[in-house]
């Protein structure tokens, strides 16, 4: 285990996060906050103070592997977490250090779940930070650091794979760093375009930020207790479009800026993932309109939620906890498919979904003519059989992660929609769930222990479980 190249990236994690506190502690200025603006101020001030330290340590040698890639990222979240939700406990928004923490986790993580019960009583800067975090969990951090800072070994590929959602993650470009630039450069300057439109149709500053970073890292955090009810129809499309746009794979947008056009809409996931999303809308909104809804409302709302969840970003704008049973259905359906890999969103993700029916359809050809050889193909590609199998592995550890985290929580005793959607929408990264945990409830109800089962469910489902498992392995600490 290369532990001096682990220091030394987390030494980076801590002062970026301390440079991160800083937009929050000039919120706080800005609306007159000062104590919250001074708390973030000294926290930012002991991190970068206290990363440069550890980044002194001296580096033996720059080349690590895949596992110190797995370890590195996962410790790096979890501590990105401990430190991030020091400042609502220091402020006295969240006094309980454990709520902080589930808090900041569904934060960073993009889930959006929430422990809060009033979140108009939260200051600016908490509000700003709450939501920032979605932007920052978003695309990584550590794709940030990437982007910014150059690394050698194979590390950079190794923290990518760790890091970024998706079954297999590929160069956009030769360069891996100019890979991680093009990605950032992508998703700033679609957050940007987001404000702009948000600003366009009355939103303040303050909340058209807030609000972009929460549609742009696919979070869900709203500003305010009824999340987007509240707001204009034209607010609320421009966040619906934007939920949906970020949850397509980054790839297809690369493709359109280097004019490769065909490309970009030959991209199978992408045209799935068009495809269920629309036939999500038109399903649900024949149901809505057999119960008595007007069709143009229900059509708007329909797309509304259901970008919402297949994205995994968890904004609201009505309860569809009071839906008909079959669209409440295709509403748990979605959470598990999520968006596209290579996106911001979180979910089983649309690739994996056509793998595993494709993976179907090939055994079931093989039963029906056994002498005929077929390849299971993405885009025209045989897929490498390395993917294939990472693919099963995630599954089946999935599944298993599913079961324990129901289980564990079960000891609550609510009804077990809510214990099933709470696992979904943590694990997954969605936040909102059904009962208990719906678009208008939270999970300030569930015990400690439960907590943190839904902690380690939001960190698992946001790094795609094998980080998790490789970091708790005994075997990977044995030299």
């Amino acid at each position: 285990m290369n532990y001096s190249i682990i220091f030394k990236i987390i030494g980076w994690i801590i002062q970026l996060e301390g440079i991160f506190f800083l937009p929050p502690a000039l919120t706080g200025f800005l609306f007159g906050e000062t104590k919250d603006a001074v708390v973030y101020l000294i926290l930012a001030t002991l991190c970068i103070v206290l990363g440069g330290l550890i980044r002194m340590r001296k580096t033996v040698k720059t080349t690590f592997y895949a596992k110190e890639g797995f370890v590195t990222v996962a410790l790096s979240w979890i501590i990105m977490s401990a430190v991030g939700a020091l400042p609502f406990v220091l402020t006295g928004d969240i006094p309980s250090y454990p709520d902080a923490l589930f808090e900041i986790i569904s934060g960073l993580t993009t889930t959006g779940s929430s422990i809060l019960t009033n979140v108009e009583a939260l200051s600016h800067a908490n509000l700003f930070w709450r939501s920032f975090s979605h932007w920052i969990g978003g695309m990584g951090v550590l794709v940030f650091m990437l982007a910014i800072l150059p690394m050698t070994g194979g590390s950079t590929m190794n923290l990518m794979k760790a890091e970024s959602p998706g079954p297999s993650v590929g160069k956009l470009v030769p360069k891996m760093q100019r890979t991680a630039f093009l990605l950032y450069a992508i998703y700033f300057v679609m957050t940007i375009i987001t404000v702009i439109f948000l600003l366009c149709g009355g939103m303040s500053l303050f909340e058209s930020l807030c609000h972009a970073f929460g549609a742009a890292g696919t979070g869900g955090f709203g500003i305010k207790n009824d999340s987007l009810a509240g707001y204009s129809t034209y607010l609320q499309n421009v966040i619906t479009v934007s939920m949906f746009l970020f949850g397509v794979n980054f790839s297809f947008y690369y493709y359109l800026l280097i004019r490769k056009v065909k490309d970009a809409f030959c991209m199978e996931e992408v045209r799935w993932y068009f495809f269920i999303f629309l036939g999500a809308v038109a399903l649900i909104t024949v149901s809505l309109v057999a119960e008595g809804g007007a069709v143009g409302e229900s059509i708007q709302t329909v797309a509304f939620q259901v970008a919402s969840v297949m994205t995994t970003t968890g904004y609201a704008t009505a309860d569809f906890n009071l839906w008909p049973a079959v669209s409440r259905g295709i509403m748990v359906v979605l959470m598990f498919i999520g968006a596209c890999a290579g996106s911001t969103g979180g979910g089983i993700k649309v690739s994996r979904i056509m793998i595993y029916l494709k993976q179907v359809r090939k055994e079931l050809m093989q039963q029906i003519h056994p002498k005929r050889i077929r390849v299971l193909k993405m885009d025209g590609k045989a897929l490498d059989s390395t993917v294939v199998h990472s693919c099963n592995t995630l599954l089946m550890a999935y599944v298993l992660i599913f079961i324990v985290s129901l289980l564990l929580i079960c000891l609550d005793g609510f009804d077990m929609t809510t214990n099933f959607t709470s696992i979904a929408a943590t694990l997954n990264n969605i936040g909102p769930g059904l009962n208990v945990v719906g678009p208008t409830g939270n999970f300030s109800e569930f015990s400690t222990l439960s907590k943190f089962v839904l902690m380690f469910d939001m960190l698992a489902g946001r790094l795609e479980i094998i980080p998790m498992m490789v970091l708790f392995h005994p075997g990977t600490w044995k030299k």
